[in-house]
C-alpha cells in the first residue's frame, strides 16, 4: 500500500500544519527579539525573514504528507523551532561581533546568520530527497556492510593529506577547494545504519550470558569483539583526530544500541568499564585529554587556558533564572559562542528556564523517534529508529554537560543551533529518516482482501 493510497486524515495534516506555522512564529518572534534588545527597533525585513521560512518549511510540509502521510506530525515543527531558534542567536552573536568592531574602529565581520540560512535550505532539500528516495527503510538493512566500510572511510577522510585540515587542533575537518565540511557528521548516520544491520543479524549470539559476575551475567568472551573494535576505532579517533567528542559519541551510541538489540544490561556494563578504562588511557597518553580534564575539574586555576568555560559559567550565573533577554546580554564575551558555545548563549539571554525548554524540545523529539521503535515491526526498523534518536539525545547530553561543567568539555555541536553546515545538513538527513521511520510505524498494517468464492473453498478443504 502507497503511501498516495492512505493519506493521513485530514485532523493530523492539520495539525502538523497549525504547529508548523507555531514554529515559524517563534522563529521570527526570536529573529525580531534580537534586535528589538540590541538596537530597539524591529528589523526592517522581517516580514521577507518570516515569508522565506514559510516557504522552505511549507515545502518540507507538503512533501511529508505526499510522501510519508503517516508520519509523527510533531517531528518537523520541533525541528523547524530549533533551527529558527539557532538562526536567531547566530543573528544576535553577528549584530554583537559588529558592535564591537565599531566601537573598536576596524571593519566589520562577515556575517554568519545569511550563510546558516542558506545551509539550512540546503538541509531541506537533502530531507525532501531522502524522503522521495527512500520510501522503505527497510532497503536499507541491505547495505550493512556497506553503510560500515563507508563510515569507517569518512572516518579516515581529514587524515588523508592533502585535503585533510586542522580547525583549533582538532582534525576533523576536509577541504576542497574554499570548501570545508566535517566528515564524521554523515559518519555518524551512515554508522547507525550499519550498527543496526549488524545488531539484527548477530543479536541472538550476543544475547546469550556467560559468566555471573555480582549479579550480572556478563557476555561471552568471545562475543566481546564488536564492542572492542568500536572502542578501539573510538580510541583511534581521539589519538589521531585529537577530538573527543566523536570517539565518545560514537562509542556511546553503539553500547545504547547493542543493549537495545540484546536487553542485557551486562553490556552497559561493560560499555562503562571500557569507556573508564579508554578514560584513563587518552589522559595518560594524550595532553589534549589531560586539558579538557584539568578545565572540568577546576577551570578557575587558569582562566587564561580555560577562558571559554569559565566565560560560559559567568554567562550563564549572568542569565539566572529568566535571563537578560534576546539581545541584551554579552554572549559574545564567551569565544566560539555561536558554534561550541552556543547553550551558553542562549543561557544567558534566556535564562535556566529558556535553556531547560530548549532541552525538552530535544527531549520530545528523541521522544517521537523512541515512539516508533516501540511501535515499528520489524527489528532493523526497531533498532535505527533507536540509534537515531538515542544518539540525538546523547549528543545534546554532551554538549550541554560540557557546557555546564557536568562532564569534561567536547568538540560537538548542538544540533540544529549551532553555527556550521556539516552538521545542520546532516541533521536534516537525520530527521528525514525519523520521519520515514514514523511513517512506517504508523502505517495500518495491509490487510488481505477478501477471498472468493473459489479461494474460500479451497481454504476450507485445506483446513479440513
Amino acid at each position: 500500500m502507497t503511501p498516495e493510497a492512505t493519506p493521513l486524515p485530514r485532523r493530523g495534516r492539520g495539525t502538523e500544519l497549525a504547529l508548523l506555522l507555531f514554529a515559524v512564529g517563534i522563529a521570527t518572534a526570536a529573529y525580531v527579539s534580537v534586535d528589538l534588545g540590541a538596537i530597539g527597533r524591529v528589523p526592517p525585513n522581517a516580514i521577507a525573514y518570516m515569508a522565506g521560512l514559510c516557504v522552505i518549511t511549507g515545502v518540507a510540509h507538503v512533501v511529508v504528507r505526499r510522501w510519508a502521510s503517516y508520519a509523527d506530525p510533531v517531528i518537523l515543527p520541533l525541528v523547524v523551532t530549533l533551527n529558527g531558534l539557532g538562526l536567531a542567536m547566530i543573528h544576535r552573536l553577528d549584530r554583537a561581533d559588529a558592535e564591537a568592531a565599531r566601537q573598536a574602529g576596524e571593519a566589520p565581520p562577515d556575517v554568519n546568520a545569511p550563510v546558516q540560512l542558506t545551509w539550512m535550505v540546503v538541509g531541506v532539500v537533502l530531507f525532501v530527497l531522502v524522503l522521495i528516495v527512500i520510501r522503505d527503510h527497510r532497503i536499507l538493512a541491505r547495505l550493512t556492510y556497506t553503510a560500515g566500510l563507508v563510515g569507517i572511510v569518512l572516518l579516515l577522510l581529514p587524515l588523508l593529506p592533502g585535503i585533510g585540515h586542522s580547525v583549533r587542533s582538532a582534525q576533523i575537518w576536509v577541504r576542497v577547494g574554499s570548501l570545508t565540511f566535517q566528515p564524521g557528521e554523515a559518519a555518524k548516520i551512515v554508522l547507525i545504519i550499519a550498527f543496526a544491520g549488524y545488531l539484527v543479524r548477530t543479536k541472538d549470539a550476543l544475547a546469550l550470558a556467560g559468566r555471573r559476575v555480582l549479579g550480572i551475567d556478563l557476555p561471552r568472551a568471545r562475543d566481546l569483539g564488536p564492542i572492542l573494535i568500536v572502542w578501539l576505532t573510538a580510541l583511534g579517533i581521539l589519538a589521531f583526530e585529537r577530538d573527543l567528542g566523536p570517539s565518545l559519541l560514537l562509542f556511546g551510541i553503539f553500547v545504547l544500541m547493542i543493549y537495545v538489540a540484546t536487553e542485557r544490561i551486562s553490556w552497559i556494563a561493560v560499555g562503562l568499564v571500557l569507556l573508564f578504562i579508554g578514560g584513563l588511557a587518552a589522559n595518560a597518553a594524550f595532553g589534549h585529554v589531560q586539558t579538557r580534564i584539568e578545565a572540568w575539574l577546576d577551570p578557575f586555576s587558569d582562566t587564561d587556558r580555560f577562558g571559554q568555560i569559565v566565560q560560559s559559567l559567568y554567562g550563564l550565573a549572568y542569565g539566572g533564572p529568566v535571563g537578560t533577554g534576546l539581545g541584551q546580554g554579552r554572549p559574545d564575551l564567551v569565544p566560539f559562542a555561536e558554534s561550541d558555545f552556543i547553550a551558553a548563549a542562549f543561557g544567558e539571554e534566556l535564562g535556566m528556564a529558556g535553556l531547560m525548554a530548549i532541552i525538552l524540545i530535544y527531549a520530545l523529539l528523541a521522544s517521537r523517534g523512541l515512539r516508533a521503535a516501540l511501535v515499528l515491526r520489524d527489528p532493523f526498523g526497531k533498532l535505527l529508529a533507536t540509534g537515531l534518536a538515542a544518539g540525538l539525545l546523547l549528543q545534546v547530553f554532551i554538549v550541554i554537560g560540557g557546557v555546564t561543567k557536568l562532564i569534561p568539555l567536547t568538540g560537538l555541536t548542538t544540533p540544529f543551533l549551532s553555527l556550521g553546515g556539516s552538521s545542520l545538513i546532516m541533521n536534516w538527513v537525520l530527521v528525514a529518516l525519523l520521519v520515514r521511520l514514523s511513517d512506517a510505524a504508523r502505517r495500518p498494517a495491509p490487510t488481505a482482501p477478501p477471498l472468493g468464492v473459489d479461494e474460500a473453498v479451497t481454504q476450507v478443504v485445506r483446513l479440513s
